[in-house]
């Protein structure tokens, strides 16, 4: 869904319709993924500062649409769900990344997002309530 928005410009609840049709997914799977897709198109330019600022001599637009979007994805998670311990979204990404990304795609995530991980422990981004 996220590489559809980014790539066409789609608003999510567009999206879900198409997405959803001949799957089979649990109503509380459908319902976290649909708010996570929301919630990282709403805040999307927040995090991609986050990104950015975490990632080496890389801008967003440079990254490949996959990783960005999952670079997105597990930094909103890390971020904005309290209840998602920011290791489980490294580990959850890195595997996205290696399902749907290039060969480097998992260590390139990997390095980003521990470099996200420790600009939250050491409180230079705060964790917070979507919208917050």
């Amino acid at each position: 869904m996220l590489f559809q928005i980014d790539l066409v410009g789609t608003a999510p609840e567009e999206v879900f319709g198409d997405f959803w049709s001949g799957q089979q997914a649990a109503p509380d799977e459908r319902t976290y993924a649909e708010a996570l897709v929301s919630g990282v198109a709403r805040e999307r330019l927040f995090l991609d500062g986050i990104v950015a600022g975490s990632a080496e001599h890389w801008r967003i637009e440079r990254m490949a649409v996959v990783d960005r979007n999952v670079l997105r994805m597990a930094a909103y998670e890390m971020i904005f769900e309290e209840e998602v311990p920011p290791v489980v979204a490294i580990d959850e990404a890195i595997e996205v990344a290696r399902k749907f990304g290039s060969e480097e795609s998992a260590a390139f995530i990997n390095g980003i997002l521990d470099a996200v991980r420790k600009r939250i422990e050491r409180g230079e981004v705060a964790r917070r309530r979507d919208g917050a």
